[in-house]
């Protein structure tokens, strides 16, 4: 009877704490998730933060989180990684009441994207399992990964690479650029007044000015690997397409630390966009950021055959045009001199096969 009686009271406990769990134990449940940084570069290690919380005064014996990874993402705590028709990061849990967990797992970023996190798979449960919670939680974890630097060193083109060169079409007169001298007529400014070259003649003399142009860079990504692809490329021939941003990417920098204006374009899409990918040369504040961000959300899907991406690329007058690609072909050099004719300095840089 004694025996009973006490498997009959466990027995109604366990119904009771799962009964318990299952209606309060997510009341004063909440999981967030983040990354120690919000951009980063393609091969750098970042932290991965979870603080998972349980405000109320229930036990629960046990949390499991899952969620889904990209496969490019390398967890150095790789027991805490499950591959599972995909790339899974679990962790359980067990957590006393009022109580907080700070779990903080390195990852090593392996390629280039741009990659939200949305939501994370929730399972609770009591401590004989009878009764399991399940929910998908709103979880957000949002991190750019930059291009790599590239094996080889990027090197602007020199037509307009020292930031000042003087053209023959007049555009603005530069006070620092001064080509000689003449004699003073009226309406010349003060200022232009050579006083050393007055001196030595008796007469007025004033600096005649040369003229310069803004230097812009704008970079072309061809995504094709041949002239005659048109289906999606394999996971194996994205590397070499990979190679071309990552030498982009750095092809900006230059241009941006050498005080020209930067910018690119490809016949990719950024991120779920179907458009091509459109940046204007431009600097300034914020502008190597943006480009960062830019180049992180590429995909490598072809939008348009490269021919007809650059037919319809706007004019771009006294702009340095360099284009990234696997392959040359006539209607690429139709496309180059189209851009030449509306005032562009066009070159084509071929990438060798196995280059990174």
């Amino acid at each position: 009877m004694d025996i009973l009686l006490t498997v009959t009271v466990l027995a109604a406990l366990a119904v009771l704490q799962s009964l318990l769990i299952s209606r309060f134990g997510l009341k004063g449940f909440s999981y967030r998730r983040e990354f120690s940084r919000r951009e980063a570069a393609a091969g750098e290690t970042v932290e991965y933060t979870e603080v998972i919380r349980n405000k109320g005064p229930l036990l629960l014996p046990w949390v499991r989180l899952e969620s889904r990874m990209p496969a490019s993402f390398e967890f150095r705590t790789r027991e805490e990684v499950e591959i599972r028709s995909g790339r899974y990061h679990k962790s359980v849990f067990t957590l006393s009441p009022f109580c907080q967990v700070t779990r903080r797992h390195r990852v090593v970023l392996r390629q280039r994207g741009h990659y939200v996190l949305a939501q994370t798979a929730m399972t609770m449960g009591d401590l004989l399992g009878l009764s399991p919670v399940i929910r998908d939680l709103d979880a957000p974890a949002e991190i750019y990964v930059y291009p790599a630097p590239p094996a080889e060193d990027p090197s602007v083109p020199a037509s307009r690479e020292q930031g000042e060169v003087s053209v023959p079409r007049w555009i603005q007169p530069d006070p620092f650029l001064v080509n000689g001298i003449r004699p003073y007529r009226p309406g010349d400014p003060e200022r232009s007044v050579h006083w050393n070259a007055t001196a030595r003649t008796g007469e007025i003399q004033v600096k005649t000015m040369d003229h310069t142009s803004c230097p812009r860079l704008m970079v072309l990504i061809n995504s094709q690997l041949r002239q005659d692809q048109w289906g999606e490329l394999t996971e194996e021939e994205q590397p070499r397409v990979e190679q071309a941003i990552s030498l982009a990417a750095a092809l900006c920098l230059d241009a941006l630390g050498k005080g020209m204006e930067a910018g690119f374009a490809a016949n990719m899409p950024l991120d779920e966009d179907d458009a091509d990918a459109l940046m204007l040369p431009s600097r300034g504040t914020g502008w190597e950021a943006e480009l960062l961000r830019a180049f992180a959300c590429l995909r490598v899907r072809r939008t348009l055959r490269f021919p007809t991406f650059l037919s319809q690329l706007p004019p771009l007058p006294g702009t340095d045009i360099l284009i990234l690609s696997c392959y040359d072909s006539e209607d690429i050099r139709e496309g180059m001199q189209r851009l030449a004719y509306a005032g562009a300095s066009v070159s084509l840089r071929v990438l060798r096969e196995g280059a990174s």
